[in-house]
């Protein structure tokens, strides 16, 4: 459905997006995470067919940005981190005007308002003003905005942005049908654990270069690099940390809160750490647990992306 190749954005000698490669399946729920200026709005404006990329393409839906953006624009629906509303329009008549944009027929629009807004859950508010919703109530309409054309992807731009937890919980929801309708979704956030929650996919995104892409298990395996390993002692608490230390693969260990328990970070694999279980045993070393300290998804982000700047 999505295919980004080697796409670059130069700013002179600033690069924004560095070969960013990509591949996307249909109906799927994407979310593009990083820090304020890693390049996350610049490659969905790309992708949008606001702006021109230095070198490289995207294709959708097997249509080019580049060559083809005309094309680009039926497949998709786009909604900026910064939306622009027409304050002095009713719900009801603000979508009707971009229906309209897009050619579709009065009878139809007819029809297709009512059942956008019930989507949204905006239906109650057809007739209000749009300058007196909350900012939760604009993102939904601005979202409706975005599909009055029944695209076949949606690029959302931090979507929750600005939201109370109630709002994001709608916007979640709200994800989860269009999901269901077989829509293909692209979000992005500087929150990781705000995307884990609604997307079947992540990518991770660095000064304009992708460093991850995969689940939500697969992203914190590859951005977790060492493990940190907690060792449960019976006795002889010194011996064990010795033991361990003399493992080339074991580093950063300590003796936790002068309890029973060594910590330390592993860098092995899997079956390196079994093979380290193994040889514990053998050496008849008191362990009587060992298990593996789970990171917070957003530590683990915030970990790998220290270098960035922030704006």
């Amino acid at each position: 459905m999505i295919e980004i190749r080697e796409l670059t954005k130069k700013y002179g000698s600033f690069t924004a997006l560095d070969q960013l490669n990509l591949s996307l399946e249909e109906g799927i729920v994407f979310g593009f995470v990083g820090s304020n200026g890693a390049g996350k709005s610049t490659t969905f404006s790309i992708l949008a067919t606001l702006l021109s990329p230095t070198s490289g393409d995207a294709l959708i839906n097997g249509k080019s940005v580049v060559t083809e953006p005309e094309e680009v624009r039926k497949q998709i629906g786009y909604m900026p981190d910064f939306f622009g509303v027409y304050d002095q329009l009713k719900v009801d008549e603000y979508l009707d005007f971009y229906g309209a944009s897009y050619g579709i027929r009065a009878a139809e629009r007819k029809v297709l308002i009512p059942q956008l807004l019930e989507l949204v859950n905006l239906t109650n508010k057809r007739y209000d003003y749009v300058d007196l919703l909350s900012r939760g109530m604009k993102q939904r309409l601005c979202l409706a905005r975005a599909l009055i054309h029944d695209p076949k992807v949606l690029i959302l731009d931090e979507p929750a942005s600005g939201l109370d937890p109630r709002a994001r919980v709608e916007m979640r929801d709200i994800l989860r049908d269009l999901k269901s309708m077989g829509k293909t979704i692209l979000i992005s956030s500087h929150i990781l654990p705000e995307l884990a929650e609604m997307c079947d996919e992540i990518g991770v995104i660095d000064n304009g270069k992708l460093i991850a892409h995969g689940n939500v298990a697969t992203i914190q395996a590859q951005l977790q690099g060492e493990k940190r390993i907690v060792v449960k002692v019976a006795e002889r608490l010194h011996e064990v940390r010795t033991f361990f230390e003399e493992d080339s693969m074991i580093s950063a260990i300590d003796i936790v809160d002068n309890r029973s328990e060594i910590a330390f970070n592993y860098r092995g694999t899997e079956a390196d750490q079994v093979a380290l279980l193994k040889k514990a045993m053998l050496a008849d070393m008191p362990i009587y647990a060992l298990s593996e300290e789970e990171k917070d998804l957003e530590d683990v982000f915030m970990s790998i992306t220290k270098g960035a700047d922030s704006q």
